[in-house]
């Protein structure tokens, strides 16, 4: 019997110390894939991706640059996708952030060499301007219940200290419950010192990260556009969900307009990874929402976005658990014992 799937691809922040040697525990059987990407990165004098995956030592101020763990994390997404058991039939790609990149290899939209592309001159783009910076922090509660009062009050902040001069906050991702922000010194220490703590965590900084999705990155998007051709874009093999919730249709994409979106929308403007989780849910009703690996982080962002949407009448934490618990709907393949159900 066929399972169908939606497939979910990670952004940056998923390559972390208990990843590392991700690609050779699980994907010793594409060194053709992997090399690939290696002949890349030795051509433009960067270390190779399987040299940086079999390294014996983690460093955080390493592998979270963005020309490290943009390469990292679309190898191990991509051969995660690679790999899946072949009951499951997949209706639908999405990602969240840089996981764009990732899906539209994993849908067929760009080679995986084109994707490979595209993700390390992002990533190194990103790393060399790195302008501004995010953090992370919270609207709904330990439940996973929606808060949208909670939410526009948070953003009211937002709007507000990005009035001041030389102040720069935006949104960044509708991340589930989470809100990313983005903006530079100024506007994330202003933030910072607006809201309380929660968590003993939030707001967190993320390290490494640049003001990503907002119109600070420009110059990055500008200099994308000129490095990366339109040609490179193809008709998605299976339908794509970008940042909007708008789906991209197989046979029916204007590949310009892809290619458009992705290197300009896709950069400058906030990404709602919530919307295109639930879309998913709402258009596909697929069986499982399958997210890849790296890391296992991304899961709960995917949770709590169908959460707010009911899904199967799922109203909160307790009842998402519940449902888990007796028929495993989201599959996370960064986790050993969830990977078991979905690879062959």
């Amino acid at each position: 019997m066929t399972r169908k799937a939606v497939l979910i691809c990670p952004g940056r922040g998923t390559y972390n110390k208990p990843e590392l040697g991700y690609l050779h525990r699980h994907h010793g059987d594409k060194a053709a894939l992997f090399a690939g990407f290696d002949a890349q990165r030795r051509a433009a004098g960067q270390e190779e991706v399987t040299t940086l995956d079999g390294a014996t030592r983690f460093s955080v101020s390493k592998y979270s640059r963005g020309d490290i763990a943009s390469p990292l994390i679309y190898a191990a997404s991509l051969a995660d996708a690679q790999s899946l058991a072949k009951d499951i039939e997949v209706v639908a790609v999405t990602g969240n952030s840089m996981g764009w990149y990732i899906a539209l290899a994993a849908a067929g939209a760009l080679s995986a060499e084109d994707g490979f592309t595209v993700v390390n001159t992002m990533g190194t783009l990103m790393q060399e301007q790195l302008i501004g910076g995010q953090l992370v922090y919270p609207f709904a509660g330990a439940d996973w219940q929606n808060d949208p009062a909670r939410k526009a009050e948070l953003l009211a902040i937002v709007a507000e200290i990005n009035a001041r001069a030389v102040h720069d906050l935006a949104l960044s991702i509708d991340l589930g419950g989470m809100l990313v922000l983005a903006g530079n010194e100024a506007g994330l220490s202003a933030f910072e010192a607006a809201v309380p703590v929660v968590e003993e965590r939030f707001p967190m900084r993320l390290a490494n990260h640049a003001a990503f999705h907002t119109s600070l990155q420009a110059p990055v998007a500008a200099e994308g556009r000129k490095r990366l051709a339109a040609g490179m874009f193809s008709q998605p093999k299976v339908p794509l969900i970008d940042g909007r919730g708008h789906v991209w249709w197989p046979g029916a994409t204007d590949t310009q307009a892809l290619w458009d979106y992705t290197l300009g929308h896709q950069v400058v403007e906030p990404y709602d990874f919530t919307r295109a989780v639930q879309n998913a849910a709402l258009e596909f009703a697929p069986d499982l929402f399958i997210v890849t690996g790296p890391g296992t982080t991304l899961g709960g962002a995917v949770a709590q976005s169908l959460v707010h949407t009911g899904w199967q009448g799922m109203n909160g934490k307790a009842a998402f658990k519940a449902q888990q618990a007796k028929a495993p709907s989201l599959i996370s393949m960064g986790d050993d014992a969830q990977r078991a159900i979905v690879t062959g």
